[in-house]
């Protein structure tokens, strides 16, 4: 593997900083959003449910198409696009509290269309990055962007578990449309673009929906890879959803408590990304994804013990220990699918994988509302920790806990033969786009 790193490319660079404030305003609304709907709007849990799966449920409705249509589309205008387009949903929410005029209609609009513009940019982000720092520097560039997405757990969710307190939720929300908007512009400064499409009339979208979903479940890895963050997405956002009822109004605490709890899950993330290439280097790529899940997945059942005193710290180690080997698996796991392949089916595999990663949150949000609402908080968490530490069982059980290394890069697919192009040599097309 080659030691270039990806801080010596500009546009990475600018795309970090882009990206910081962006995942700053994402996991500031993440606090702020269910806790308008609790103190501001007297929601019930299934409520609160139905707002978490509105807010990931356009993954499921366009995010296959989207893949095959960020292929075909410059990535800086698609990121510069959703960024604004977030900024100014964000924006309407306090500007209708303030009037007195906001209900549960217009916050469930402003989550949904949210999560709209947040296939794109995700798609678009992860497409973008093999093009923009080339594939041998993929694990580096892929660990800076899962530290800097754990540090927005750790910094968002605890700023906006301290504005929701302070300064009350509405104000949280402003500041997260502030930090989007400040996002997009500094997108505008990104000069690389992606290669042209290839002369020729495109390909049927569905057509090129169906080689993404072939190319992921016919692959034994990928389709591995793609179970075990699936299964660790439901199981995750079933606690997410039900902690704010469990902290509130059962146990009581406060909305600072809860976002520390929450920043305490990023600080795991975060020393899992930073732990991923060392112990890859020491054991293998595939082999640390396998045991990382065989030692700290089951640490999931001990979030549901949350209680007063030092039931609380128990399971607040369980919920960092789980999300450090989320962490991981997030540095390892892109970079293998990544790896894996080609470029002109990036998007549609980022799209089939965001897909199923983020179809998962909008069930699990449906699942946590429905369990809480007819069985309890508890029953909630308890479902959800066991998912989390169940959920490596697919890697663990596939061709990937064998895998030591990275592997060569992926030949490009002929979609009209049916069988690869001769790989081309040169550097790698460059692209835009936040990782």
């Amino acid at each position: 593997m080659t030691t270039q790193s990806p801080w010596r490319v500009t546009d990475f660079r600018t795309l970090f900083a882009a990206t910081m404030l962006s995942q700053l305003a994402t996991n500031v609304s993440y606090v702020a959003v269910p806790l308008i709907a609790v103190s501001a709007l007297d929601a019930t849990p299934a409520v609160v449910g139905l707002l978490g799966t509105l807010g990931t449920a356009a993954f499921l409705l366009i995010g296959l198409p989207a893949g095959a249509w960020v292929d075909r589309l410059h990535h800086r205008g698609v990121l510069i696009t959703a960024d604004l387009s977030r900024a100014l949903l964000f924006a309407s929410v306090p500007l209708a509290w303030w009037q007195h005029a906001l209900t549960v209609w217009q916050l469930s609009v402003v989550v949904l269309l949210n999560g709209a513009a947040t296939v794109f940019f995700d798609i678009g982000s992860q497409s973008a990055l093999p093009h923009l720092v080339g594939r041998d520097a993929l694990v580096r560039a892929n660990a800076a962007v899962v530290s800097l997405i754990a540090l927005g757990n750790v910094a968002g969710r605890g700023a906006g578990g301290a504005l929701v307190q302070v300064l009350t939720a509405p104000v949280a929300v402003a500041a997260t449309a502030a930090c989007y908007l400040a996002s997009a512009l500094q997108l505008t400064a990104l000069h690389r673009s992606p290669a042209s499409p290839a002369p020729g009339p495109p390909a049927r979208l569905r057509d090129q929906i169906a080689d993404g979903l072939r190319h992921v479940f016919g692959h034994p890895e990928l389709r591995a890879l793609a179970l075990t963050a699936t299964l660790a997405n439901l199981g995750s956002q079933i606690v997410n959803t039900t902690l704010p009822f469990l902290f509130l109004r059962e146990l009581g605490l406060s909305a600072g408590t809860l976002g520390l709890f929450w920043a305490a899950g990023g600080a795991g993330l975060l020393l899992g990304a930073r732990c991923a290439r060392p112990w890859a280097a020491r054991l293998g790529h595939g082999r640390t994804l396998a045991l990382a899940g065989l030692w700290l997945s089951p640490t999931g059942l001990l979030v549901p013990l949350a209680g007063h005193g030092a039931w609380l710290w128990l399971a607040g180690c369980g919920w960092v220990l789980a999300m450090f080997k989320i962490g991981m698996d997030n540095v390892l796991g892109v970079s293998l699918r990544q790896r894996m392949t080609p470029d002109p089916l990036l998007g549609r595999m980022n799209a089939t994988f965001r897909f199923l990663l983020t179809g998962a949150l909008a069930v699990g949000s449906a699942i946590a509302g429905a369990i809480g609402q007819l069985g309890g908080v508890h029953l909630a968490l308890w479902v959800g920790g066991a998912l989390i530490a169940t959920a490596f069982l697919p890697v663990f059980l596939s061709p990937v806990r064998h895998r030591r290394a990275l592997p060569p890069q992926s030949t490009p697919v002929d979609r009209s033969a049916g069988r690869p192009e001769p790989t081309r040599t040169g550097p790698p097309a460059t692209g835009d786009g936040a990782p």
